[in-house]
């Protein structure tokens, strides 16, 4: 058996190696338009920080020590410029000679990955103008940063590679600017959490300008849509990825609604002998079965991995993701998966919200607190997606939502996890147990939350609602719900009798524990329709200062 791949980083070489594994008498051939095999893409920030010290790190393996582990022959520098599917012919140029020769296949597999997007602005095309994808343009900047010692950088996008680089060319001394067309940085969070994170950023002294978007640059500045000149001695671009799909749309091969090629779970196109896998294939959502886009690393070797052992006669099949990611921003970390509020709501879930802020571990350890949104189907129960920010801990917490999820579980499961205790990891009713305990009494409507957006928006319109702010007057006296009335918790079983038990009614503290305490003595003693704000008083001043 002949296979041929189209794509040498993380997706192509898992097919190779993992057919290997299963096959020792395959002929296997990867050709690669680019000059490096296997790299890793994520780490590019951190070597233009300054993390990581040598850019040969990034690229463990060699086309020839990769021959030499696996008998696979790695051609860099060759391009495959036409097929014939029905041949099973292809004609592979050599970009340094321009030769061109010919070859046959069996079994095809494009692992051609994506190509960053190159936005429409005048002088995008310049010397200090770089994308961040490849090696080649590490190199590239690193050669220009050392020649030039840029004082200022602009980075147009605010997705995950463009807050990388910020953090990174911040901490190596730059004054950076990020420039983000939409209303919020971090497009598959909800504005209420991408918020915390952009605060953050100004914290760190970056210059976050949000709903605007650079329409010419220059050698000494950029121009916004807006009428902003901003001095900036380099341009980071990174506005998102494109997939590869050209060659395969050629031939025939079914591209999907998401831009990427369609695949099945074998990761078979609709060709007979033809494979798609990583950056440029469709993976499809664990929660709805729907077809999604998401190029990471991590799912390119999965499907690398399963494409390989089909091709050699396995039975590994794709099961589909969350969309899980991760990121740190300076102190700051962010994890989300799953579905967010508005793509849940798009999806025509009927979703309860959670905003739950607690500390990662023991306060009197020095625990510091981690805010977690999760969202959950109120007719299942099930748990749709989370998202947490804080300074420790997120990874973990990420980690056992994403699993929860994958297998189905309910808000009520996750309190029923026996997970690892001891005061310097967490607490004793760890923040995920917390959290599935208080999801399942809303949609059980034992304790209803309300978010903040719905409460502003429910004052707004002159809905009668009475506010109980349950915290000490100090505290009230600082910030409060601008309605709210004062009465504390230790006051409240008296002054509850000045309040309408028929009326809609709100309580809250700073983050929610004793809002919810209150929450249970007012609907005990007959109180009709009774809420606990989600994430307390904190949430609600983060999202008025937001909106």
């Amino acid at each position: 058996m002949k296979i041929i791949i189209i794509g040498s980083v993380a997706a192509g070489t898992s097919v190779a190696a993992k057919a290997r594994r299963n096959d020792e008498t395959a002929e296997i051939t990867l050709y690669n338009a680019d000059y490096d095999i296997s790299y890793s893409s994520c780490g590019i920030p951190y070597f233009l920080g300054g993390e990581v010290a040598e850019l040969d790190t990034l690229t463990p393996r060699s086309a020839a020590s990769f021959k030499k582990r696996y008998n696979v022959d790695i051609f860099t520098r060759h391009e495959v410029i036409q097929i014939d599917a029905k041949q099973k012919k292809l004609k592979v140029k050599n970009l340094d000679t321009a030769e061109v020769k010919e070859d046959t296949y069996d079994v095809l597999v494009f692992a051609t990955g994506a190509s960053p997007i190159t936005p429409d602005i005048a002088g995008a095309d310049q010397k200090h103008v770089f994308q961040v994808r490849t090696i080649q343009h590490t190199a590239a900047i690193d050669r220009y940063m050392k020649a030039n010692q840029p004082k200022n950088v602009t980075i147009i996008g605010g997705g995950y590679i463009g807050l990388e680089m910020a953090e990174q060319l911040t901490q190596r001394g730059l004054d950076v600017t990020i420039v983000q067309r939409s209303n919020h940085i971090m497009a598959h969070l909800d504005q209420d959490i991408a918020s915390r994170v952009e605060d953050h950023l100004v914290k760190k002294g970056v210059t976050l300008i949000l709903n605007d978007e650079v329409t010419a640059i220059s050698m000494t500045d950029i121009q916004t849509k807006s009428g902003k000149v901003i001095e900036t001695d380099m341009v980071i671009l990174a506005v998102g990825v494109r997939p590869n799909t050209q060659l395969a749309k050629e031939i025939g091969v079914t591209i999907g609604d998401t831009g990427a090629i369609a695949v099945n779970s074998k990761m078979q196109t609709n060709l007979p002998h033809i494979y798609a896998v990583g950056d440029v294939a469709e993976s499809y959502s664990v929660i709805t079965g729907k077809p999604i886009y998401r190029p990471l690393g991590s799912t390119a070797n999965k499907m690398g991995r399963i494409a390989g052992d089909v091709i050699t006669g396995g039975t590994l099949e794709h099961r589909g993701v969350l969309g899980t990611g991760i990121l740190r921003v300076f102190d700051l970390a962010i994890g989300q998966t799953g579905m967010n509020e508005t793509e849940a709501l798009a999806e025509g879930f009927d979703i309860e919200v959670l905003h739950n802020i607690k500390p990662a571990k023991a306060e009197y350890l020095g625990g510091k607190e981690i805010v977690i949104k999760a969202i959950a189907d109120r007719k299942t129960g099930r748990i749709l997606g989370v998202q947490i920010v804080g300074e420790e801990g997120v990874d973990k917490r990420i980690d056992v939502f994403v699993t929860a999820i994958t297998f189905k579980a309910k808000a009520e499961d996750l309190f029923h996890l026996d997970l690892a205790y001891a005061p310097p990891f967490s607490t004793a009713k760890d923040p995920v147990m917390y959290t599935g305990m208080a999801l399942q009494n809303a949609i059980d409507k034992k304790n209803k939350l309300i978010t903040p957006k719905d409460l502003t928006e429910r004052i707004e319109k002159g809905e009668a609602i009475q506010v109980i702010d349950t915290r000490a007057p100090k505290q009230y006296n600082v910030s409060k719900v601008e309605t709210a009335l004062n009465i504390p918790l230790a006051d409240l079983r008296e002054k509850c009798k000045e309040l309408d038990p028929n009326l809609p009614t709100v309580t809250y503290c700073n983050s929610g524990v004793t809002g919810n305490a209150a929450q249970n003595v007012l609907r005990q003693i007959g109180f009709q329709d009774v809420y606990n704000l989600s994430g307390g008083n904190k949430n609600y001043q983060d999202y008025r200062k937001n909106t």
